[in-house]
């Protein structure tokens, strides 16, 4: 009974964590996933997802999880060619989480005067893939591992990993098949042996274990791959060098260094502003998964909150205009924020839903009330010129580089301090030959 309501607990404060962090826009499951999903299963598969929505809660776990990536890292030689048949996972799977096995060596006279033919072809074959499976795994990969690569806590997960597939010994078996000796005797002793780790509950244990292996191996070679780093976690700065959006073919770099909790982004239409947030945003959250980020060098604090609005939306489930759903957004970070959280939030054009002068107004009280929680961090993207003048020692202006050649606009991307004059809406509008057609 304790064991159930702590369970529910558990599953009542991860729903909380994942409702307190507003992070669709990141979209995780179609963008994020596919930079780290090398897995062989759906369940691994599962695995790295729920890793990649859950931001861990201390620096310590961050760590923690840091160093377990390092070593699989270290480990790469062993497992850059991690492989096995599918349908024999898939297959071994079933077999242990859903078959019914009898305990033969409790009817071991009747099973091999009277079972069908049938009968002892379906064990037969089910505990030939189970033994060639796990046989490769253990031989092939876990017992080869470096353990001392890993932190204590997970190297004793590996080596749960081991215990398990040493109770069938595997080299035996696996020799006795590839010789195809498998008798009805054999046959009794690994049921027997599978029904004693049933009677242990040491089966779905097991495969936690291991679909959790896969994870770290996947995201491991993600982040090998995109050559992403992993930040270190400083009080009241970030500094990321070299970072950029990395879903992009051939992304501009940029530089930040910054003590201010409040960045205030502006910028022409089309200068590269939500994309500069997003990249932003996306090294602060893979920062807090513990995982490596898309930066040369990374310095972050810490936040226990997580809201990230770059695509705005009606919310249509709720009947609220783009507006109101900004307002109820922001309302919910301030709340969070008087509350003691450490928040990371990320406002792309706040407020351009109503007119310009209630925007203004109320962008800048927004400006300024966020920079009272020094604890947390807030990038605000802005069309409204009038703001430049909002600013005091917590408030930083920040501006995506534009230059006219010839009064054509070229976008560098390029991140600068300070504030951009240029209007491009009025040269394109131009360009185009409007003022003289409607005119």
């Amino acid at each position: 009974m304790c064991l159930f309501v702590s369970y529910l607990q558990a599953e009542q404060t991860e729903r909380l964590e994942l409702k307190m962090n507003n992070i669709n826009d990141l979209n995780i499951e179609k963008e994020i996933l596919p930079l780290f999903d090398y897995s062989l299963n759906m369940f691994s598969r599962n695995k790295i997802l729920e890793i990649l929505e859950k931001p861990l809660q201390s620096t310590n776990d961050i760590i923690q999880r840091q160093n377990i990536l390092k070593g699989f890292s270290k480990n790469q030689k062993i497992l850059k060619d991690y492989s096995y048949t599918v349908l024999y996972l898939n297959e071994v799977h079933f077999f242990l989480n859903d078959e019914k096995i009898e305990d033969l060596s409790k009817k071991k006279l009747k099973y091999k005067l009277f079972a069908s033919k049938q009968e002892k072809i379906r064990y037969t074959s089910k505990l030939n893939q189970l033994v060639l499976f796990f046989h490769r795994l253990e031989s092939k990969y876990f017992t080869r591992l470096s353990l001392e690569a890993f932190p204590k806590d997970y190297a004793s997960n590996i080596k749960r990993l081991l215990q398990f597939l040493s109770n069938f010994e595997l080299h035996k078996f696996d020799h006795i098949i590839r010789e195809k000796r498998l008798k009805d005797n054999h046959v009794i002793e690994l049921t027997e042996k599978i029904n004693d780790l049933k009677r242990k509950e040491l089966i779905r244990p097991f495969w936690e274990d291991f679909f959790l292996f896969e994870s770290y191996l996947s995201i491991s070679f993600g982040i090998t791959k995109n050559n992403f780093t992993y930040p270190i976690f400083t009080d009241n700065s970030i500094k990321l060098r070299d970072f950029y959006h990395p879903l992009l073919e051939n992304p501009v770099k940029n530089n930040l260094e910054t003590n201010s909790n409040v960045i205030v982004l502006n910028g022409p239409n089309m200068s590269g502003k939500s994309t500069f947030l997003k990249a932003v945003g996306l090294c602060m959250y893979f920062g807090h998964l513990g995982i490596g980020i898309p930066a040369s060098e990374g310095e972050i604090p810490f936040c226990d909150s997580f809201s990230i609005e770059i695509n705005r939306r009606d919310d249509i489930l709720n009947g609220y205009s783009h507006f109101m759903t900004e307002v109820m957004n922001l309302k919910k970070v301030v709340e969070q924020a008087t509350n003691g959280k450490k928040c990371f939030a990320v406002f792309d054009e706040l407020f351009s839903g109503t007119n310009v002068e209630d925007g203004f107004e109320i962008c800048k009280t927004t400006i300024n009330g966020l920079s009272k929680f020094n604890k947390s961090y807030f990038f605000i993207s802005t069309h409204i010129q009038e703001l430049k003048s909002v600013s005091n020692g917590q408030i930083e202006n920040y501006y995506i580089d534009c230059e006219l050649i010839e009064n054509i606009p070229t976008f560098t991307y390029q991140l600068k301090k300070g504030w951009s004059d240029i209007k491009v809406g009025r040269i394109l509008f131009e360009k185009e030959g409007l003022n003289k057609m409607l005119n």
